[in-house]
């Protein structure tokens, strides 16, 4: 907020009720550390608007990359209201592994994709996707709102999501969400693994693995659009 007043060259408190107006219009919004970025108005109009066509050309280097790295079923999201959807994946080779694309119905809280992304958002984002209250799902294990916001302060410092059996039984999974350059989440990769193969002693192999795929991912959304021709 200081650092605003001063650009405007206005008091404190006027700097914030100019940030309040522009969240409210959407030319501004607050992430989950409640630090200004552009709000969708700004942000929709530039790499906000990739299409999932051309987020599939964009991060499928960083999730080819991933998955050579770890031989474990990747796969991209984006967030659908209080839903994830699944735009791209590629699986695991090894004999038991995790299918892709079949997961679209479920609340992005109970995923690891979606907790990625949920955590990017302000708490007014966050309280209008929610709007009706968490969707009701089988193996849920946050149930309000509130626990949600909680869980997502731990996301937010990790710079991970985890989903252990949360979204399917006998599946756990690692996510973390890739940013345009203006700040604004545009999708989450995954890492899905069966439980029976997922061991917590490897969190920091699987967490470091993704921040690479992620760096690779936000270098390839940096460039031009024009360089990406829509296949969907």
């Amino acid at each position: 907020m200081k650092d605003a007043a001063e650009l405007l060259e206005v008091v404190p408190s006027t700097a914030y009720r100019l940030l309040v107006a522009l969240c409210y219009d959407g030319f501004a919004s607050q992430d989950g550390d409640r630090r200004y970025r552009a709000g969708p108005e700004i942000a929709g109009h530039h790499h906000g608007t990739l299409s999932p066509g051309q987020l599939r050309i964009v991060l499928r280097p960083a999730i080819e990359e991933l998955n050579r790295t770890l031989n474990e079923t990747i796969q991209v999201w984006v967030l659908n209201g209080p839903r994830v959807s699944y735009i791209d994946g590629l699986e695991s080779t090894q004999p038991l592994s995790v299918r892709t694309g079949v997961w679209d119905l479920v609340p992005a809280y109970s995923s690891a994709g979606g907790k990625a992304l949920l955590a990017e958002l302000g708490p007014a984002e966050l309280e209008s996707i929610h709007s009706g209250g968490l969707i009701p799902w089988r193996s849920a294990r946050i149930t309000t709102l509130q626990t949600l916001k909680r869980h997502l302060v731990t996301v937010r410092q990790d710079g991970y999501a985890l989903n252990l059996e949360e979204a399917a039984q006998g599946i756990a999974g690692i996510a973390a969400c890739v940013k345009d350059p203006a700040g604004y989440p545009v999708a989450a990769i995954s890492v899905a693994i069966p439980s029976i193969r997922f061991s917590r002693k490897k969190i920091p192999e699987y967490a470091e693995a993704l921040r690479t795929a992620v760096d690779v991912a936000e270098t390839e959304i940096g460039k031009p659009q024009e360089m990406f021709t829509d296949t969907q």
